[in-house]
């Protein structure tokens, strides 16, 4: 039985909920000890350029295999994804979005936004990628299998 929660809430959303409160933590308890300009610029672009070039990767080896990348609809893929990026990570859309998340985390520099990365981890492991990979077992049996032992979640 799927959780209310499961394959219901896009990923992105997801996403921009906890981007949310990376700045509130930063607005309710402003954290400037260590604040570094030059370094918050820096990380930022970097974060959000990678972030994308590995999230529009991933989307674009779905578009070559005519898979679905709805994430809401596993049930559609019509094929197993393990090349280019996917031999690195089963996961490059999410991990991208952790990317994007991250940059709000170097431009606030609070550490408590680590607690807001580490929560969309474990909310997107939970309530995304597990229910995920059980249709995805369903529908490729061994061969899924097989991947997920060769090739880790996130990186």
């Amino acid at each position: 039985m799927l959780s209310k929660l499961e394959l219901r809430i896009p990923p992105p959303l997801v996403m921009l909920l906890f981007m949310a409160t990376v700045f509130v933590f930063d607005y309710i308890a402003p954290f400037n000890l260590f604040y570094l300009p030059w370094l918050s610029y820096v990380l930022v672009i970097s974060l959000i350029v990678l972030g994308g070039v590995i999230a529009l990767w991933g989307v674009k080896k779905f578009r070559e295999a005519k898979t679905t990348v709805n994430p809401l609809k596993p049930e559609s893929s019509s094929s197993l994804v393990n090349s280019g990026i996917y031999q690195y990570t089963r996961n490059p859309m999410y991990l991208g979005l952790l990317l994007t998340l991250l940059s709000s985390v170097a431009y606030t520099q609070h550490p408590l936004g680590l607690v807001s990365a580490l929560g969309f981890v474990l909310y997107i492991n939970r309530f995304q990628i597990e229910p995920e990979e059980k249709m995805l077992g369903t529908l490729f049996g061994d061969e899924f299998v097989e991947y997920t032992n060769r090739v880790k979640r996130w990186f």
